[in-house]
């Protein structure tokens, strides 16, 4: 069994939420400990550390913040992680054990395709919040305790190829891993083509979602120069656009979110300035958004300013875990809690609004395109 970490978040002044924390905790250990604990299993050490860290420490942020103004019902919340190394047999194991754990009442924030298969076998007695991964497959497949936030890859890589067309580029490309999340992309890839009555321009693959064997693939796509590529990449995104860049591709990239990491962003440097990404949630600086304003105020309080979309993603799961909690009631436990996020219709968070409700459980589908500015900043 991994050694779980435990973060014990503090207290929060989240006004919106302050005066729905009425109903106490009265289940036997709840009320003894005043604790509502949640685990997360993610990739802590890995490829994918900076999208797990990201969700990890904006849930976090919030956390923080609910705390600081008196928790749910007066209860703490504490948020426990594991690092599962982006092994999906990790994470089955992490899963497990919060599973045995009577304690956890849900899981949040779990990272990547396969990883969150291996959960959704491991645990069907407690609600798991946010995955984060829009491969549409699962959701197909998903029982009614996992609930989805964030948009599919479908919506994503639709609304990148529609922002495309609408700029006046027909000859379009994607590259994508050949693994459940490459297959999936390329799947809607092709629908949203022949939606637009076009044929792909190329269509390059690398070995699998880690892999850093990328030039065959940017050389591949360099070749032909097509207008735009759709790149479904994510820890790797960085290489792949320095080996295309070097093999002389000009081609546009738009990048799906999970490539928008500020570590990712980072490493690309100029080469990334222009690109552009399919976004699940507002741009972290678009502080016009009521939602983003309250978001920075709670990560600055937490003592982090690096704004991110990760960050954002996992502050936005741990909102509507959060909503959850607060309309489980008095004695809170995993099945009432699965009923009170089933219960969540047009939760309007100032700027992004999830909805669950009667057996629906794909809350979300909040896409837009950002662009990378001056300074990596991405903006609407």
């Amino acid at each position: 069994m991994p050694v779980s970490i435990t973060s014990t978040l503090l207290r929060r002044d989240f006004i919106a939420l302050a005066g729905a924390t009425a109903a106490s905790v009265a289940a036997p250990v709840l009320a003894q400990s005043r604790t509502l604990r949640i685990g997360s299993s993610f990739d802590d050490s890995s490829v994918e550390k900076a999208n797990g860290n990201g969700n990890y420490r904006g849930a976090s942020a919030y956390f923080n913040a609910l705390n600081k103004a008196g928790g749910i019902g007066g209860a703490r919340v504490e948020l426990i992680k594991a690092d599962d190394q982006f092994k999906p047999d990790m994470a089955k194991t992490n899963a497990l054990a919060f599973q045995a754990d009577k304690s956890v009442l849900a899981m949040l924030n779990p990272l990547g395709t396969r990883q969150t298969a291996a959960i959704m076998e491991a645990v069907q007695d407690m609600a798991v919040v946010g995955p984060n991964t829009g491969t549409a497959g699962l959701r197909k497949t998903s029982p009614p305790n996992i609930f989805w936030i964030k948009a599919s890859y479908d919506v994503e890589v639709d609304k990148l190829i529609r922002t495309a067309v609408t700029l006046g580029m027909t000859r379009i490309g994607i590259v994508h891993p050949k693994d459940p999340l490459g297959l999936s992309v390329l799947a809607a890839f092709r629908k949203s083509m022949a939606d637009a009555k076009l044929e792909p321009a190329v269509i390059a693959t690398t070995p699998g979602t880690t892999s850093p064997e990328v030039q065959p693939a940017a050389q591949a796509i360099a070749k032909v120069q097509p207008q735009m590529v759709v790149m479904a990449l994510a820890g790797v995104a960085p290489l792949f656009l320095q080996a295309l860049r070097a093999a002389g591709g000009t081609s546009t990239i738009y990048g799906l979110s999970i490539s928008a990491s500020p570590a990712n962003i980072t490493a690309m440097g100029e080469s990334g300035r222009g690109m552009g990404f399919a976004l699940v949630v507002p741009s972290p600086f678009a502080t016009k958004n009521e939602l983003v304003r309250t978001y920075q105020l709670h990560m600055a309080a937490s003592g982090w300013t690096d704004y991110s979309t990760p960050t954002l993603e996992g502050y936005v799961n741990a909102r509507v875990l959060a909503e959850g909690l607060r309309r489980a009631g008095a004695n809170i436990t995993r099945a009432s809690l699965i009923n009170a996020l089933d219960s969540i219709t047009s939760f309007n968070m100032g700027g992004m609004t999830v909805s669950f409700g009667a057996g629906n459980r794909n809350g979300g589908n909040f896409v837009y395109v950002g662009i990378v500015g001056v300074g990596g900043r991405i903006i609407s």
